[in-house]
């Protein structure tokens, strides 16, 4: 997978020295041929081409993130196993959230 990008900064090294060692040419334009034609390009082709790789280990992460939370509140995963014995619903309860709140305060109005 890598033959590829090793070849072509092999060949900007040879574009650079053959820069920087002409008699009209300088090293800051052998550095510069290097970056331009050979770090640069390599650089983004090789972090484009690891794009789905990275995609993958983010998702395999979630995945396991997902997993360990619901082993550790003991919900059933994709395959309906729980790995706890109480696998209670959350607010299995029955009561209501909160009580209501008393009208101790009278509602804003308009003066007449």
């Amino acid at each position: 997978m890598y033959l590829i990008p090793i070849a072509w900064l092999y060949v900007a090294l040879m574009m650079s020295v053959a820069e920087a060692t002409n008699t009209t040419g300088t090293v800051l334009g052998g550095v510069i041929t290097f970056v331009l034609y050979g770090l640069g390009p390599v650089a983004l082709v090789l972090y484009l081409m690891g794009a789905p790789a990275r995609r993958r280990a983010i998702k395999a992460r979630e995945k396991a993130e997902t997993a360990r939370l619901h082993a550790a509140n003991g919900v059933a995963d994709a395959d309906g196993a729980t790995d706890t014995a109480s696998a209670n619903p959350p607010d299995a309860g029955g009561q209501a959230p909160a009580a209501s709140e008393d009208q101790a305060v009278a509602p804003v109005r308009k003066e007449p």
